[in-house]
């Protein structure tokens, strides 16, 4: 007897139509899976068959052919377990099992016919609905990340026997009531705070600017100086996130299986922090299967670099089209997948192997050759895709043992957001949602200058000698100062201190 249900599998971030066709006929006892699946997948017969026998049904001692189609496009994963129980199970009519055709299936399945949650729901649900289709059954573990989709029916459910029971109209399967995000409380309580950084001023500032427009910044400067300390405290002055921005990172820490199950959705921005010694592959993403890696996980977030120069020279090249694009394109053998990499870039690093290049306390014990190789790991194309490029020096003792107050993150997260909002209200209904994004038709529009910023830019453009790249940089961190002064238009102290934070590559890499 023949039977057909829906499912569904992911290529990326993205979910396709999977029918699960079951032929059940006589013949000596064989299960065989075919459909370019991957081992997961042929092991699943052995769950599907414990399973069903657990749960009190009878397994056809028969022979079993489940493809799955399209054929031609492999398959990954335990996500068709319940697919492929309940498509043998219907072909036997003793089980009176009605309207199957109806639900897409997605869940894992134990040995005693319980039902595993899955990575990915999130994503699979949202390429679902665009297709057209309205009645789901997942596993209750991941209740809460369905929850935030709107427009479609899904039902949970625990076990084998519990979703039979209700295709036979036996039993009724819990319906997920949709989730407003605003309902969901983004944490505010950060370990790392900006009240606890002693000085460093013009640092605090500069990434106040970074936080407010969504711009790359470079801190340099000798060790014990504090640059991982103020990139540790960046999250807590970074604004909230949208519903948008949540939905889209969320569908990467699903896929990658980071995701809380019990919170269902990302509500705080990402802060990945990966060791120097990380591979490419697990930070551009790829592998075997083709996974995100942690620029993706970085996503509408921060990806914090410490000590810059010490990743290898091809690591750090591939930053180039994420930081340019926004996405990063994972081509291997088996597949070609784009994911999102909309991240704010944290750098930090010494000036030279000691550290003590260009301080004004200690001595540089390092040879000019010795300085020259440790900042050439940095080449021209990646300095001039970080938009701010700030010098950290040591506090003084005066500073450390100051009992002034410094400015809490709360404070400065008020004016972060504030900005924020004008570019919400500027980029409304347009794909970017901060000033570091605009494109070439945006700039024209939005960072307009008089005739002395521009005289100031064109002195700066020439005298630095400047890349078209480093002058549109320069223009968006203009935009973002003057978002963060209430300012409609750049003016020209806007441009002065945007040009400020672009010299330090020619102090270092002259």
């Amino acid at each position: 007897m023949l039977s057909k249900v829906t499912s569904f599998g992911l290529k990326g971030i993205d979910g396709f139509v999977v029918d699960v066709e079951t032929d059940v006929s006589n013949g000596l006892p064989h299960f065989e899976i075919v459909g370019l699946a991957d081992t997961a997948i042929k092991e699943s017969k052995e769950r599907v068959r414990s399973a069903i026998r657990n749960s009190a049904f009878e397994y056809p001692v028969k022979r079993i052919t489940i493809n799955l189609a399209p054929a031609d496009v492999k398959k990954e994963g335990s996500i068709y377990d319940l697919a492929i129980a309940v498509a043998i199970l219907s072909c036997n009519e003793e089980n009176k099992i009605k309207n199957e055709k109806k639900y897409a299936y997605i869940g894992e399945l134990s040995f005693d016919g319980s039902v595993k949650p899955v990575k990915g729901v999130l994503p699979l649900l949202i390429s679902a609905r665009k297709l057209g289709f309205k009645n789901f059954i997942i596993p209750i573990g991941n209740k809460l990340e369905a929850s935030y989709i709107t427009g479609i029916n899904v039902y949970c459910t625990s076990s084998l026997k519990e979703t039979i029971e209700f295709l036979r109209g036996e039993k009724e399967l819990e319906e997920i009531k949709p989730c407003e995000f605003n309902e969901i409380k983004t944490d505010s309580n950060f370990d790392m705070d900006f009240c606890n950084v002693k000085g460093q001023a013009m640092a605090k500032r500069a990434l106040e600017i970074a936080a407010a427009g969504g711009h790359n910044l470079l801190m340099i400067g000798p060790p014990g100086s504090g640059k991982s300390m103020l990139a540790k405290c960046f999250p807590s002055v970074l604004p909230d996130m949208t519903f948008e921005e949540a939905l889209e990172v969320t569908k990467i820490h699903s896929i990658s299986g980071e995701l809380d199950l019990e919170k269902g959705i990302v509500c705080s921005r990402p802060f990945r922090s990966p060791h120097h010694t990380a591979s490419t592959v697990s930070l551009t993403g790829g592998g075997t299967n083709s996974k995100p890696g942690e620029i993706s996980l970085a996503d509408h977030g921060v990806l914090f670099l410490d000590e810059f120069p010490e990743y290898s020279r091809q690591t750090i090249e591939t930053l180039r089209q994420p930081l340019e694009d926004g996405v990063i394109t994972v081509a291997r053998s088996n597949a070609t997948i784009t994911y999102p990499a909309n991240f704010t870039l944290i750098a930090s690093m010494n000036p030279c192997p000691c550290g003590n290049y260009g301080s004004k306390d200690k001595e540089c014990h390092c040879t000019p050759g010795q300085i020259s190789k440790y900042l050439s790991k940095l080449s021209g194309p990646i300095m001039d895709r970080i938009d701010i490029h700030i010098e950290v020096d040591n506090v003084t003792y005066d500073q450390l043992k100051s009992e002034d107050k410094e400015e809490p993150s709360k404070a400065i997260k008020a004016r972060v957001d504030k900005a924020r909002q004008i570019q919400l209200e500027r980029f409304e209904g347009q794909k970017n949602f901060c000033n570091a994004k605009m494109n070439s038709a945006q700039m024209k529009k939005y960072c307009k200058l008089d005739t002395m910023g521009d005289n100031l830019l064109r002195n700066a453009f020439e005298r630095l000698k400047l890349s078209a790249r480093a002058h549109d940089r320069i223009l968006k961190v203009a935009r973002t100062i003057a978002d963060l002064d209430g300012c409609k238009d750049i003016e020209a102290r806007h441009i002065a201190e945007a040009i400020s934070y672009r010299t330090l590559d020619r102090k270092y890499w002259k």
